[in-house]
């Protein structure tokens, strides 16, 4: 057997390349989720060396949206 068996291709798998992570996601419903999945989708067009302030502030305000969750003042 000196023939070499290549890998299966996964042809049915979409091309998620082409497009972002907030588009690919939707909308979550929450206007701040939404809006951190939006900054963290704009990572590729910013240099790396801005990405650690822009996780750190993404996981802060999701943090917060968690800590509030369930927090309703109209009942």
């Amino acid at each position: 057997m000196s023939e070499q068996q290549s890998p299966p291709e996964h042809r049915d798998e979409p091309d998620v390349a082409q497009e972002s992570p907030a588009e690919s996601a939707g909308s979550t419903g929450h206007p701040v989720v939404d809006d951190v999945v939006a900054s963290v989708a704009g990572l590729e067009d910013r240099p790396v060396a801005e990405h650690v302030e822009v996780f750190e502030s993404a996981h802060d305000r999701l943090r917060a949206a968690l800590a509030d969750a369930g927090d309703d003042s109209s009942t």
